[in-house]
Parts: structure tokens; sequence; C-alpha cells
């Protein structure tokens, strides 16, 4: 066979065959072993392998994933770790590229937790719909955790600054140990049983997954499913999950967080108490006010009411009237009476016998004195028609126009005696001694006047 007829392959396309070959073949694959070769670049990737009494595997875990190590990798630890094989094509290296890495034990633990919660989430045991609410004011709170960890002291001490009124029981049971579990079942039954306790915390500081191993007892989660009362769960630090946190009605991130979210702030409780306080004020002065208003209004419509009441209303009514129709009478009667005189006195001045005294007496006083009398009148009269002469003549605009005045007069023949009579612009006449001048405004100016004080 010649050369030609064969599949010759490049060391760089055989590698390629490879490393596909082995990622399609091995899906993501957990390992356990212990690391050796440890080393950590500038580039931040971690290298290492893996190795047993037989053999070993390169291991690379790239600098995204190394940094959430929760862990030191170093020489001879055991670890588990989650990856998928390939091939280093520049080298030819058969590795395992590693996504996430534990430390064996706790790997374990691990796999031993996610199936035990699988289990109880698969019952329903941690379902949403059966968490209840907690009370809105807790009056009495049992704290389930050891009574000389840091734990109960940030408890307590978060409590006496927000809430002092609080009464609390420390129920001393251990967080920690292979008898850990049954004490903190055996207690919680306990003070759920008593009926003395709102809420029910169970709470321990941080630690690694075995030292918290307790809170994920399968006994445990179920009693705080079961308790007749609230349970709160804050075990370890904010990134810790525990069964018994999935069990509670109420998961808190730390021991402080959740002695906060049990009470309020004392702060606000009396900014809202003042606030509640004016309100209360503010409300009672108004149901005051309109109470009084309802209660005036509603004596005023019984006194109303009342057969007495009515028959004074009415009797002070009949009064009102008959002083009414009393002074009509009487002003009527007054006139009446006054019509009576005047009629009387007009009778009186006309009555024939009356007048015929009178004419008669006038007769006689007027016979001797005719003559005397028409000349005393020609006389007077004459008089006075010199005397109304004489006015007229000294009155007479001719007269003043003799004197050298003028009579001024508007076109319609009304005499102008005032400057308001005219404005610029208006034709007048000037009547003189001998003749009439015709003439035009040009301006005019008031003289003023003074007034006497």
């Amino acid at each position: 066979m010649t050369d030609t007829a064969r599949d010759i392959l490049t060391p760089s396309q055989l590698n390629a065959l490879a490393r596909n070959l082995l990622e399609d073949t091995f899906p993501l694959i957990w390992v356990e072993g212990e690391l050796g070769n440890v080393t950590r670049p500038a580039s931040g990737h971690l290298y290492f392998t893996l190795k047993d009494a037989r053999a070993q595997v390169k291991c690379a875990m790239f600098k995204p994933k190394s940094q959430w190590l929760k862990f030191a990798p170093r020489e001879g630890l055991r670890v588990l770790a989650r990856g998928r094989l390939t091939l280093y094509e520049a080298r030819g290296d058969y590795q395992l590229v590693v996504d996430h890495m534990e430390e064996a034990g706790e790997g374990a633990l691990r796999r031993a937790f996610e199936e035990l919660k699988a289990k109880l989430t698969a019952e329903g045991l941690f379902d949403a719909d059966r968490k209840r609410l907690l009370p809105a004011h807790v009056r009495r709170l049992a704290v389930l955790t050891s009574p000389t960890g840091a734990a109960v002291r940030d408890v307590l001490s978060v409590l006496q600054r927000r809430y002092p009124l609080l009464e609390v029981d420390v129920l001393p049971v251990q967080v920690q140990g292979e008898t850990a579990a049954a004490q903190i079942v055996e207690m919680l039954q306990r003070a759920g049983r008593s009926g003395r306790y709102d809420v029910l915390l169970v709470t321990r500081g941080g630690g690694s997954l075995e030292d918290l191993w307790a809170f994920n007892d399968e006994r445990l989660a179920r009693a705080i499913a079961a308790s007749p009362v609230p349970v709160v769960s804050a075990v370890g630090h904010e990134t810790d999950f525990s069964l018994a946190d999935f069990a509670a009605d109420l998961r808190a991130p730390t021991p402080s967080v959740a002695a906060e979210l049990l009470v309020p702030d004392r702060r606000d409780l009396l900014a809202r108490v003042r606030m509640l306080h004016s309100r209360l004020a503010s409300t009672q002065a108004h149901r005051l006010r309109n109470a009084m208003q309802r209660a005036d209004r509603a004596a005023l419509r019984l006194n109303a009411q009342r057969p007495q009441a009515r028959l004074a209303m009415l009797g002070q009514r009949q009064d009102a009237a008959v002083r009414r129709l009393h002074a009509l009478w009487q002003a009527r009667r007054a006139r009446h009476l006054a019509s009576l005189r005047h009629a009387e006195a007009i009778l009186r001045a006309h009555a024939p016998q009356r007048r015929l005294e009178q004419l008669r007496a006038r007769l006689l006083a007027l016979a001797p004195r005719p003559q005397a009398l028409v000349a005393r009148t020609l006389q007077r009269d004459a008089l006075r028609l010199r005397a109304l002469a004489r006015s007229l003549e000294a009155v007479s605009p001719l007269a003043t126009v003799a004197r050298g005045y003028a009579l001024v007069t508007k076109e319609d023949g009304t005499l102008v005696r005032t400057v308001a009579q005219v404005q610029a612009g208006d034709q007048v006449s000037a009547r003189l001694a001998d003749g009439h001048v015709s003439l035009q405004v040009v301006s005019t100016h008031a003289t003023p006047t003074s007034k006497d004080p």
C-alpha cells in the first residue's frame, strides 16, 4: 500500500480529534483525590493534579472559578472536584477542567445535604404556602441556642437596643456535635407545647458545613415544620443554608438580622405612638364637637316638639298678633279722629252764616274808602313802574355794552357765561355797542377763584 492511500494526520489534527472524542464521551463528572503540584501563576489560574495511590490526572481551574473557593488549596489535601475532561492540544496533555471544588469530607456532607433536601422538598415540607406569618407584635420570644456562644450575645444586644419590653427566654441547647440535633428537637417541642411563646428562634454562629450539620438533621427539619409556634431560623452566616432554614417560617441571614426582623425599633414605635396620640386627640376633639352639635340640634328639636313648648310658642305668637292688631286699631282710630277734626274745621270755616258776617263786615269797612284806595293804588303802581324801569336799565346788557363791554354768544345763540362753555376751535359772536363781531376760540384759560374759609 502506498502512502497516498493512508489517512495521515498531523499532531494538531490528532489532538483535535482526541479532544473532541473526550469532550463528547465524558459529561460533567465528579472526581475525588488528593491535591498535588498546586501552582497559581500571575494569571490567577489554578493548576494541580488529582491523584490516588496508583494514578494521577492533571487539572486546571481558571481564575473566574478559582476565586470562589471557600478553602485554600494545598498539597496533600483531599478534595472533591467537578469538571469536564478535555485535551490541551498544544502539548497533548490530557486534563480535567474544574469548575467547582470542595474538601472531600465536606463534599460527602454536601451530597447528603442535597439528597435529604430533595427528599423533604418532594414531600412539600419546604413549600411556601405552609409557612406562617409572624405576629405583628412579639411579646415573648424563646431563643434556642448555646448560652455561651456569640449568637446569643448578638441577639440579646439587638433586642435590648431595639425593643427592651420584649420578654426573652434563652433555652440552652448544644448547637454542634452528635447529640445537638436531638437536644434542639426536644427543646423545640417543649417550647411549642408550653404555649408561652409567640415565636421560637433557632440560631447559632457561623462555621463549616460539618459544624452546622446538626441543623441539617431530618428530625429537626420535621420538628420545625410541625411546631405549633412560628419558627425563625438564623444559622451561620449569610451564605450558609441549612435544612432548618428551609423548614422554618422565616429564614434570617444572621442572628443579628433575625433579632431586627422579630421586633420593631423603639424609636419608630415612639414616633408612631406620638403620631397616633396626636391623631387620636384630633379625632376625639372633632368627634366631640360633632357630638355636641348633634346634641344641641336634638335638644332644639326635642324642645320644639314638647307640648308645653309648642303651647308657649303659640301663646307668644297670639300675644304678638294681639299687639299688632291693637296697634293697627289705634293707628286707624287716630287717623279717623284726625280726619274728623280736619273736616270739622273745614265745615266751621265754610259755614254760611259766618261767611255772611265776614263779608258784611268787610263791606262796611271798604265802603268809605274806595276813592282813597284807588288813588293810593295808582300812586303805588306808578312808583313801582319807575323803580322797575330803573332796575331794568341798571341790569340791561345794552347799558353794559354801551360802557365798553361785549356780549359773547355761541352759534346757537347761547350766552357764554364761563370758559367751560367753549373750547378751542368754537365759533362765537361778540355784540358791541355799534354791531357784531364773529370770533374763533383759540384757547381757554379759567381764572382760579378763592373760596372763603
